[in-house]
């Protein structure tokens, strides 16, 4: 420090790389938030996912940056500058930073595998594949981590389904190959009932199912101020609704129905899962059948919904109603987030496995932070082929 305040007093300021320390320390900023989430605060756990989601998900660009940024620095004679130095010992700290949280992410398969062979039998590997052996898109996930689109698959936008407006639109994932019929899933987005778009999470997810020959259903539903509980489970069983009447006409098999979704959308999910044919939920169409074959519940959210006066968490709903079947479960949660805590998504598990003899597979991902699903990672695409897995493992006991 005190040759630094010794360059400023000999006026030599101007040569001093300041925007290479700026960057350094920003960086440094979110690699400690990334290794060590904070929870508590409340202010603290959002400062944490929002400041450290990026590079635990993409660790590679951020250590592109800062080598392009070295090396600018070093042919412009920067390095033998106080600052310089500095800066250098700082990007030297978050490099290894950065390989540490990449080499934690490459768990996530033998997480993802380990849970399959717990929750479904280590004979799903016959019909679905060994998810940590298969070929993760290192292309995209090391240099086109947010190109999501696939070309052998056609997104069909803003479908209506509901009377809600834009709140009630759906996009349509279809395969272009001609791999059809293998079922229909639908995802909701999460926000916490507050906000949220159909294009947002879970697209490598979705593209990844419609290539295989799922037809995938990506859906907006009631949320914010004008919003309320049970709105958006009213708007979600909609959603199935709309697709048995109408998955055919796109090449999907409307006899297994899946849903998923992230956060709020996981809650919504599971309440799908747990409450087919609930008339209080369904009003105006109680006869509909709102069964679901699957349920996949990404970093969740099971307490009260937002606006809920009455029962409105999937655990107000365990055990289930008489004469209901639990569908199986998929459910995947970070150890490290910050917003939703791990242990909600442990103690849910643990009183579906007690009160329903349905499969349940529980991937808990280290290291892993809230929305780890928003574009090509190592964790994201483990995850995502475990899906994969487990859906085609459900349609082919079904189909027996």
């Amino acid at each position: 420090m005190t040759a630094l305040a010794d360059a400023i007093a000999d006026n030599s300021v101007d040569a001093q790389p300041f925007g290479y320390l700026i960057t350094a320390i920003a960086m440094a900023w979110m690699v400690f938030f990334a290794a060590v989430p904070l929870r508590q605060p409340r202010i603290l756990g959002e400062v944490s996912f929002r400041s450290g989601l990026l590079v635990s998900e993409q660790p590679f660009y951020p250590f592109y940056l800062l080598v392009g940024l070295t090396v600018l620095a070093g042919v412009e004679g920067e390095l033998s500058t106080v600052v310089g130095q500095l800066s250098l010992a700082i990007v030297a700290a978050v490099s290894l930073g950065l390989a540490v949280i990449a080499v934690n992410s490459t768990a996530a398969p033998g997480v993802v595998d380990r849970a399959l062979d717990a929750g479904l039998g280590e004979g799903w590997r016959a019909g679905g594949g060994n998810t940590a052996r298969r070929r993760l898109p290192l292309g995209h996930i090391l240099f086109l981590p947010f190109a999501t689109r696939r070309r052998d698959v056609r997104l069909i936008r803003n479908i209506s389904y509901g009377d809600a407006g834009r709140q009630n639109l759906l996009d349509v994932y279809a395969s272009t190959s001609g791999r059809t019929g293998s079922g229909v899933f639908i995802f909701l987005h999460g926000g916490g009932f507050r906000s949220g778009h159909k294009s947002f999470e879970s697209r490598v997810l979705l593209n990844n199912l419609a290539s295989e020959g799922w037809l995938c259903i990506s859906a907006n539903y009631r949320v914010g101020r004008s919003a309320s509980f049970p709105d958006y489970l009213v708007d979600t069983k909609k959603v199935i609704v709309w697709a048995r009447a109408n998955a055919p006409a796109y090449g999907g098999d409307a006899s297994m129905v899946a849903v998923g979704g992230s956060s709020a959308g996981a809650h919504l999910a599971s309440m799908c899962a747990l409450t087919p044919g609930h008339a209080e939920f369904q009003p105006g169409f109680e006869e509909a059948d709102t069964t679901v074959s699957a349920a996949v519940c990404l970093y969740g959210w099971y307490g009260r919904a937002s606006g809920g006066t009455g029962l409105s968490s999937p655990h107000d709903f365990l055990p289930p109603v008489a004469g209901t079947a639990v569908p199986p479960f998929f459910v995947a949660h970070g150890d490290h987030d910050t917003l939703v805590p791990v242990e909600a998504a442990r103690d849910f598990v643990s009183r579906l496995r007690e009160e329903t003899d349905a499969p349940v597979v529980y991937a808990e991902l280290p290291h892993a932070q809230h929305a780890f699903d928003l574009f090509h990672s190592l964790r994201s695409d483990a995850v995502a082929r475990g899906i994969q897995s487990f859906l085609s493992n459900v349609r082919t006991r079904a189909r027996r």
